[in-house]
């Protein structure tokens, strides 16, 4: 007998006292695995989760959590020919399971650098500016997001074990949670080996990461309002789920990623001759052939002019000709086989009943020509393409999650949009068009129905990354029966897992709460300009309130003859003074910000080490010749960097004019080091 598949939790990893369900290969049909959860414990998974994982990630920073995702994507990347090669034994190419494999790890390479950027080495983020509650200013409101003292559970779809994973680990350890992994049965022994890997590297706090291979049991009923479920996978389970009394009653969030009849759109404008019929016929036989057709993202519906429908079949039907299927592992196999022979019998059902009202075009679900592995045992089925009839429903409403797709023929832009909308929401959809207004009539017209759109052309081809893949960077999800989940997304993906709360309070209380000086807060001057502290000894709060300084009309001039701006409202007295807003010859507003820098900034070598940006910029007031200026410089944020000897000082910067009226506000941001000998 094969290998008994474990769970990890609380500490240990667990076998179940039974011989457990066996998992086969997909080309074989030999076994690979068994598994069971038979006597697992998932209430003391939880509690083990809320009680060790989930305080030792809160207690630390963003940047500290970035800090180990990177070396864990680091640490995965040495050790990833072993999810390589039992990918295979799921039926995955070795380019598919690059899809898979590489693409998760690249996942957590991506928020590792954008939790760095993004967020501060804090452990709350903020939401926008302050907003004024009065009109003193002894009252402010701030969004803030916190970490749930909670759990987030993944429920993972068997098409990408490792990207599944790691695409929903990343922004939930970010925000500060832990994660108990539920993966599907037929790879779970990918996902096994993964979270092997995760664990013995000791790179994560313990408990931050669980394991629960088999049957989840009772898992949801141990959840609770400020725990999470995370869902990949049908729309039938995905409504089973809603259903469920931890979910439906009892608060516990649920976001789903379910069935999605994606389509793509090829532009009427597109010739015979032009580039973009290949890049529409080259999208639609690589979303059919990648992992097989297994993917939520695939192209299921094909869109095509009415009088451009024969010319993209013939297209379609030659290079789909070439696709030959079977072995993964054989280099010359374009196609590997369906993950398992139940799936494969799903798919043909769902052919089946497209074809009441399609006719085949090209392939046969029952007897693909298979190079290598079992024919027999093996869930082989070759790609399989479909003309739909006039007035077609099936298409619409029937996903086959494989290798398959429909084309469709359309009248008009109109028509199109209704098309694709009778999906009723999809993760995806692409159009392909040379045409600036048919892009924006289409892309406008689907953006209500999809989660993504890829407007591909000529110009993007090079650097697409195509139809069916999800970026870190980008939200991952779609409206309707698409789920209506919104998963990635850059750090949306990360503040979607977190609680934001309106905070009332005075600017010192927010100050204090916050850790970012507020407009209206204690200012502290202590004699030492705030240039000469490093980063150790700088405090928020800390100030340097400027001499004043008299801009003249020289000032001006020189500007303008330095720089080149001569715009009149600067050069000429009477095209200025008939200008309703400064009724006379006015400083440029950069003139005002560099005098003011002059003004604050202390000149001797220093533990500042540069100026690197300014934020928010705003010119209040018009400064005219003879006016004087002032600034107030406070220090509003400052955030280490983990990984250098220098942090990030974010001032707070005012110019006031000699009646104490701002004409200038802005951020200004400085990298200082974090110790400086004098």
């Amino acid at each position: 007998m094969s290998t008994l598949l474990e769970s990890y939790t609380a500490g240990r990893w667990y076998a179940a006292p039974d011989e457990g369900a066996p998992l086969l290969d997909a080309s074989t049909g030999a076994e690979v695995a068994r598994v069971s959860s038979a006597g697992l414990d998932v209430a003391a998974a939880v509690a083990y989760a809320r009680e060790v994982g989930g305080p030792a990630v809160r207690g630390l920073t963003f940047h500290e959590r970035a800090a180990m995702l990177k070396a864990l994507a680091k640490h995965l990347g040495a050790e990833k020919d072993l999810l390589y090669a039992l990918s295979a034994r799921a039926g995955a190419r070795r380019s598919d399971a690059a899809i898979d494999v590489d693409g998760g790890i690249g996942t957590l390479f991506s928020y590792a650098g954008k939790g760095t950027r993004e967020l501060p080495n804090d452990t709350v983020v903020l939401d926008g500016p302050a907003e004024p509650l009065g009109k003193g200013g002894t009252f402010l409101g701030q969004h803030v997001f916190t970490s749930r003292p909670g759990v987030a559970v993944q429920i993972n779809a068997f098409n990408f074990p490792v990207w599944g994973m790691l695409e929903k680990l990343a922004p939930a350890f970010l925000a500060g949670l832990p994660t108990i992994v539920k993966p599907a049965t037929p790879t779970a022994y990918v996902a096994e080996a993964l979270v092997r890997q995760v664990i013995e590297s000791g790179l994560l706090p313990e408990g931050s990461l669980q394991l629960v291979c088999g049957s989840a049991g009772s898992l949801l009923y141990e959840l609770g309002a400020q725990d999470s479920v995370a869902f990949t996978g049908s729309a039938h389970t995905a409504g089973v789920l809603r259903d469920h009394p931890s979910i439906a009653t009892g608060g516990v969030r649920l976001g789903v990623e379910a069935d999605s009849l994606n389509c793509t759109i090829l532009g009427p404008d597109v010739g015979p001759d032009d580039p973009e019929l290949g890049l529409f016929v080259d999208g639609v036989v690589a979303e059919m052939a990648a992992k097989t057709g297994q993917k939520c993202t695939a192209i299921r519906r094909v869109l095509v002019p009415s009088d451009k429908e024969d010319t993209v079949l013939a297209a379609l039907v030659e290079r789909l000709a070439e696709i030959t299927v079977g072995d993964p592992t054989d280099p010359d196999v374009r196609m590997g086989p369906l993950v398992s022979l139940a799936q494969r019998d799903e798919v043909r059902k769902a052919v089946e009943v497209l074809r009441s009202s399609c006719d085949l075009v090209f392939g046969d679900p029952d007897r693909p020509d298979v190079v290598g592995g079992d024919p027999e045992r093996g869930a082989f089925m070759g790609p399989v393409l479909l003309r739909a009839r006039a007035d077609a429903t099936e298409p619409h409403d029937v996903e086959p999650f494989g290798p398959v797709s429909t084309v469709l023929a359309y009248d008009g832009l109109d028509e199109a949009v209704a098309l694709a909308a009778r999906g009723r929401g999809s993760l995806v959809g692409s159009v392909v068009t040379h045409d600036p207004d048919v892009a924006r009539t289409l892309t406008l017209g689907l953006a209500p129905w999809h989660g993504r759109i890829l407007v591909l052309d000529r110009d993007d081809a090079r650097e697409s990354t195509g139809h069916g893949s999800p970026l870190p960077v980008l939200v991952h999800g779609g409206p309707g029966r698409a789920g209506g989940g919104e998963e990635l997304g850059g750090i949306r993906g990360v503040l979607h897992h977190m609680q934001r709360t309106a905070i009332q309070a005075s600017p010192d209380m927010l100050t204090a709460i916050t850790g970012r000086w507020a407009t209206g807060a204690a200012r502290r001057e202590d004699g030492t300009h705030p240039f000469r502290k490093s980063l150790a000894e700088l405090r928020v709060g800390d100030t340097v309130a400027s001499a004043p300084r008299t801009v003249t009309r020289e000032d001006i001039d020189r500007f303008a003859e330095l720089t080149g701006d001569t715009f009149y409202a600067h050069t000429d007295e009477e095209a200025a003074a008939a200008n309703p807003l400064f009724g006379g010859i006015v400083a440029h507003g950069y003139l005002v910000v560099s005098l003011a820098a002059g003004l604050f900034v202390d000149p001797d070598p220093g533990p500042v080490l540069a100026n690197f940006g300014v934020d928010s910029l705003r010119f209040l007031t018009p400064v005219k010749a003879g006016d004087d200026i002032a600034v107030t410089l406070t220090v509003k944020q400052i955030t280490p960097r983990a990984s250098a000897d220098y942090g990030e000082v974010r001032w707070d910067a005012v110019v006031a004019n000699g009646d104490g009226a701002p004409v200038a506000t802005y951020d200004v941001l400085t990298l200082v080091a974090k110790s400086w000998d004098a």
